[in-house]
């Protein structure tokens, strides 16, 4: 019998038998042993959030600070996972340590689990009713970034994004109360079309590694090589390929645009500025001229600055007309 103290939107299979008998310390992040309580397991997941700090909203000045410990957990959880995926000192352990880290994903939604990370994050999906789902989503596209290194269509590209961007979205909702499925809908629209902006952002960072997040069917739909990319030929069809997938981005922000306006102020508001910012780094590929390969297209701090502001008076005319 569930607990009503207990999360009701997943059903996680109960742990093996064996796993309750099994040595409680085996970290594969290698965190200290403790003893932790959950004031102590939620500073330990703002340092590593203070000291990482990316494009997760988890510094941002909007967000309630009754919710902030609770992102701040599951950014540790997905930053852990990641550095699996990346680091070099976790060379030939990456997919046992993902493995390892689902396990203990897994052990935190029926009991507590002694390591600082999955004690706060048990503690959040708690008080917030978090599915399973989306952490384990997240954990397939840090795996899938081991092996896949490209695309053959749009639609698989958006496969990786259903992983890799989604479930960040949908966690966000979820820990400000938001379950309601148009809503999420529009948060996956938002979410893939930020990580396909990043794509394009990174073409000089991620094709001199064998990365490539251009899907094969639109490179030869465009008449556009491997040759061309890796050689930083800013062709003619390199150009038309871009303007056409700066486009396509485009059309997925407008279609996730109308959540800022269902949403609670200071989320609306960190959403507006989100927003804005993905809008303005496929500005920034357009102004060059689609010349990216040999550059990484950066945002200025005017840049940044002049959306803070529009983003401000966005949400005033909302306020003034009462959509907030």
């Amino acid at each position: 019998m569930v607990s009503s103290t207990e999360p009701r939107l997943f059903c996680v299979p109960p742990p093996p038998a064996d796993d309750e008998s099994a040595p409680r310390w085996n970290p594969p992040d290698g965190a200290p042993p403790g003893p932790w309580t959950i004031e102590t397991a939620y500073r330990f997941c703002e340092r590593m959030a203070t000291t990482h700090y990316e494009n997760f909203p988890v510094a941002s000045r909007f967000l309630p600070s009754h919710l902030r410990p609770n992102v701040m957990a599951i950014y540790a959880f997905a930053r852990t996972a990641d550095d699996f995926a990346d680091e070099p000192r976790y060379e030939n352990r990456r997919v046992e340590s993902l493995d390892r880290w689902e396990q203990l994903l897994e052990l935190c939604y029926h009991r507590d689990v002694a390591h600082p990370v999955f004690l706060a994050l048990r503690d959040t999906v708690r008080r917030h009713n978090i599915p399973i789902s989306p952490l384990k989503a997240l954990l397939t596209a840090f795996r899938m970034d081991l092996t896949k290194k490209r695309y053959a269509t749009f639609a698989e590209l958006r496969h990786y994004c259903l992983h890799s961007s989604h479930p960040v979205g949908q966690l966000v909702l979820y820990i400000h109360g938001h379950q309601e499925p148009e809503l999420h809908r529009a948060s996956d629209e938002i979410c893939a079309a930020l990580q396909i902006a990043n794509f394009l952002q990174d073409l000089s960072v991620d094709t001199p590694r064998g990365r490539c997040y251009l899907p094969e069917e639109d490179l030869v739909h465009f008449c556009v090589s491997r040759e061309d990319l890796l050689a930083g030929r800013h062709t003619r069809s390199f150009k038309e390929l871009m303007a056409y997938s700066v486009a396509r981005c485009r059309s997925m922000f407008l279609r996730g645009r109308p959540l800022i306006r269902k949403v609670e102020p200071g989320l609306s508001m960190e959403l507006e500025a989100t927003w804005r910012g993905g809008m303005a780094i496929l500005q920034r590929i357009e102004d060059l001229d689609y010349e990216v390969l040999n550059f990484r297209p950066t945002l200025e701090k005017k840049d940044m600055a002049g959306i803070a502001v529009r983003s401000l008076f966005s949400f005033g005319r909302r306020f003034i007309r009462g959509e907030v």
